[in-house]
């Protein structure tokens, strides 16, 4: 801070030169204790600490749902946890993996651009020898390519991992990964250039008693529409949109797949067992209280919930729907069938 001198100590300071009072070597420069950040601009940073923070969130949630599904999928206690989430450029990330290792190239639909998926080898083929049959327990390191149906395996893992990332993005973007290719040597995934900025991802994962690490490597560049909406501010209140809309709207479209017994009732009558068991062929029942000509109640369930008219379809019985029963009226059964025909 620039400090401005009165006229009084400009005068004091005058008097001391002028009588030699002040010698050069007694001068001593004032100590700036102001803290420098030293700023590289070959690799600025793109993330602030909120965002960070944000995808750790959601890549906890990632871990943990990955978590479950390779627990049921390979049969065996399965542990993955977010290390770090930080912020370097792509070439220092190719860097620090190794070669040959496990390499997932990730479409990032609809954001543009891809992100890499690396899962360490002693992981990979951990998950290999699981699903092989054997006990995981691979013993020496292992350092190789991956044989064309030991890659195909681990096609159906990532697929499966990819599902996850989706769920776990849900809040900020409606994400659709898709996997593009896998690759074993760093230097054949150059989705982007080794100077840009990406957001390194590192989960530890244990799998049995192996353990390694799997990162996700997403570059600035592709996530950059949505960078905006990683905040806390934004990711909560999502959380409570979602919670009375976006859930809403996925159970009905759920519960439209729902299939139902629906059964047109011509009448029912009480018969004591005996009379049912002389039933024949030919034999005449008389519904009491039951006209010809009068609609019949179509359930949905147990609910009594439409008048239908009996009739043919060609060849086959069916009946149509002529109104709704008021009394069990509700808004859970509107637009039943709205986009499909009246007639069952």
């Amino acid at each position: 801070m620039n400090e401005v001198l009165s006229q009084d100590e400009i005068d004091q300071l005058l008097q001391a030169i002028s009588s030699g009072e002040s010698a050069g070597e007694d001068f001593k420069p004032v100590q700036d204790t102001r803290k420098i950040k030293i700023y590289d601009f070959k690799r600025p940073d793109k993330f602030s600490k909120e965002q960070l923070r944000t995808i750790s969130n959601m890549h906890e949630t990632f871990a943990r749902l990955t978590t479950t599904s390779l627990s049921a999928q390979l049969r065996s206690l399965v542990h993955v946890h977010v290390e770090s989430v930080d912020q370097l450029t792509y070439e220092e990330f190719l860097r620090s993996i190794p070669s040959p290792t496990t390499l997932a190239v990730i479409n990032m639909d609809p954001l543009k651009g891809n992100a890499i998926l690396e899962i360490d080898p002693a992981i990979t083929f951990t998950m290999i020898d699981r699903l092989f049959g054997g006990n995981g327990n691979t013993g020496a390191k292992v350092s190789r390519d991956l044989t064309d149906i030991e890659q195909s395996v681990m096609e159906g893992i990532i697929v499966r991992i990819l599902a996850n990332m989706r769920e776990a993005w849900t809040q900020v973007i409606d994400l659709r990964p898709r996997l593009g290719q896998i690759e074993t040597n760093p230097q054949f995934a150059q989705i982007v250039p080794p100077n840009e900025m990406v957001v390194l991802i590192t989960m530890s994962t244990k799998i049995g008693d192996e353990e390694g690490m799997m990162n996700i490597c997403i570059p600035y560049l592709t996530i950059e529409p949505v960078v905006s909406k990683l905040s806390s501010q934004f990711w909560f209140s999502s959380v409570r949109r979602s919670s009375t809309t976006q859930y809403m709207g996925t159970i009905k479209e759920k519960l439209r797949d729902v299939d139902m017994d629906v059964v047109a009732e011509i009448g029912a009558i009480n018969l004591p067992i005996r009379d049912v068991v002389n039933l024949h062929l030919g034999d005449v029942i008389r519904l009491p209280n039951v006209r010809v000509g009068e609609p019949l109640t179509l359930s949905v369930g147990n609910v009594k919930k439409f008048y239908c008219q009996p009739g043919v379809v060609g060849k086959k019985m069916a009946v149509q729907v002529i109104g709704k029963i008021d009394d069990n009226d509700s808004e859970e059964f509107e637009e039943l069938s709205a986009e499909g025909d009246d007639t069952l």
